[in-house]
């Protein structure tokens, strides 16, 4: 079938048919502009960085640097790949050396702060929490009161991209 919901493959029939309504009736776009009317202004690597690093400051500051913060083109989001986090360890004379990455799918250069920051923080979260276990969304949530509402809200977002278009011009 060419119209599965790839985004939402996991939520009930129930939730899948009132979104087929609403891509139906031409209401998906309106819906989400309501909610989220502009894009973010987080266009580059560089204030990606930055804004993933205030993000960290305020909540992980004593987590494990991170040295890389980037869009990235070549995420596969139809593999489920929003974000990737990278742990890599080299020898670097004697010592071992750890570089922690965040690497975020370049489909939310254009996308409302909201998903931007729901990817950062969960991104963030796997610092702390390598797998999606209990404790990760505990800390996605605490970081991010509704996260769950919006991860929900950005797979919207993808599924308008999948089978609308841009949202914004």
């Amino acid at each position: 079938m060419a119209n599965v919901l790839n985004y939402l493959a996991a939520y009930s029939a129930t939730t899948q048919s009132q979104v087929e309504g609403l891509i139906a009736d031409n209401q998906l776009s309106d819906f989400l502009l309501q909610k989220y009317p502009t894009a973010h202004t987080v266009s580059n690597n560089k204030a990606l960085y930055h804004y993933v690093m205030a993000l960290k400051n305020q909540f992980l500051r004593k987590s494990n640097p991170l040295s890389k913060v980037i869009y990235d083109d070549t995420l596969n989001v139809l593999q489920q790949a929003l974000g990737l986090h990278s742990f890599v360890s080299r020898v670097q004379g004697g010592k071992l050396k750890a570089k922690n990455e965040i690497r975020i799918g370049a489909v939310f250069k254009r996308a409302p702060d909201a998903f931007l920051m729901m990817i950062s923080v969960h991104e963030l979260a796997h610092l702390k929490e390598k797998q999606h276990n209990k404790a990760f969304y505990k800390l996605c949530t605490h970081m991010l009161p509704d996260y769950h509402q919006l991860e929900f809200d950005t797979r919207l977002y993808l599924t308008h991209l999948d089978r609308v278009g841009s949202l914004y011009p």
